[in-house]
């Protein structure tokens, strides 16, 4: 058990997205991931998968949950819950950046690309 001091999220290798890892892996914990994440306006995270659920909290921003032909907008102070393997993206379809903080049932988190394809994350989960 530890307190730690949150950082604010920092740019990543994936375009308009920045983010920190509040919790996971290396913070010693096996089944739970804890992200803050602050998505740029025309930005979106890329069509991706993983074998958990999330659940995503957010703080501020418009955005869209698409998961194939099904589109679901959320806003601030709004929960948007992801089943297991279901394929999915959040674009930030606002004026100002999208911030949420996601919780995942995995640590580290395994995310893949529909095709299967596994994506590196450029952070720690």
């Amino acid at each position: 058990m530890h307190v730690m001091s949150n950082q604010q999220p920092l740019p990543s290798a994936i375009p308009g997205i920045s983010h920190t890892t509040l919790a996971g892996h290396e913070d010693g914990l096996s089944k739970l991931s804890v992200w803050q994440q602050s998505v740029a306006p025309g930005s979106a995270t890329p069509p991706h998968r993983h074998d958990c659920e999330e659940v995503v909290i957010c703080n501020s921003g418009t955005g869209e949950l698409r998961s194939g032909e099904k589109v679901e907008r959320f806003t601030r102070n709004m929960t948007v819950v992801i089943p297991a393997n279901v394929e999915h993206q959040i674009i930030n379809i606002g004026l100002d950046h999208l911030q949420f903080v996601a919780v995942f049932s995995m640590s580290p988190v395994l995310a893949c690309l529909p095709d299967g394809t596994a994506i590196e994350l450029p952070w720690k989960s």
